[in-house]
């Protein structure tokens, strides 16, 4: 099933007027502002010079293929950040309906007093982006740096902290 609001959010994302889309479709504003409402569904010609003029798949449209998928934007990403941490989590997945989460983790320079070790079920993997990475598990200390990765079991207590002077970027991957 075609969803109108679709061409409105992918519209918006390239920051282009109705006007402007009319412009590089050849069709008119009125007809794409009834689409986007839902109010006409477009024809193959037409869908096809919308799909052409944003740069976007024709998939990306359709509710069935969306669910294979989904795109997190840079500005869309939710992001945790809490007080009295040097540490914000960028979630790179689009929620945590699924078996592995994926964040990005930015950590400044500098440590906390507090060093209290967390657990969870699950497994991790890391790898270092930029800067330094200390990992502590259990009572062991792991120094990472640019390009080195890491695995282990979530069960394990375990921390992050940056040693480094720079902020500490990491990816990893997380399962529940």
């Amino acid at each position: 099933m075609f969803n109108g609001e679709l061409v409105r959010n992918f519209r918006k994302h390239k920051q282009y007027t109705l006007k402007e889309l009319a412009e590089k479709t050849g069709l008119s504003p009125s007809l794409l502002s009834q689409i986007e409402r839902g109010i006409v569904d477009p024809t193959v010609g037409t869908f096809w010079k919308i799909c052409t003029a944003l740069n976007v798949p024709i998939n990306d449209f359709f509710q069935d293929f969306k669910e294979e998928y989904r795109v997190v934007r840079k500005e869309e990403r939710r992001m945790i950040e809490l007080s009295n941490s040097n540490v914000r989590y960028h979630f790179l997945s689009p929620d945590s309906s699924g078996k592995i989460e994926f964040l990005l983790v930015e950590i400044q320079p500098g440590e906390l007093l507090e060093r209290e070790l967390v657990s969870h079920p699950g497994e991790e993997s890391g790898y270092v982006i930029q800067g330094e990475l200390l990992i502590i598990i259990k009572d062991r200390e792991i120094h990472l740096t640019e390009g080195d990765s890491i695995f282990f079991p979530s069960t394990t207590p375990h921390r992050y902290v940056n040693p480094g002077k720079e902020i500490s970027l990491s990816i990893w991957a997380m399962t529940q």
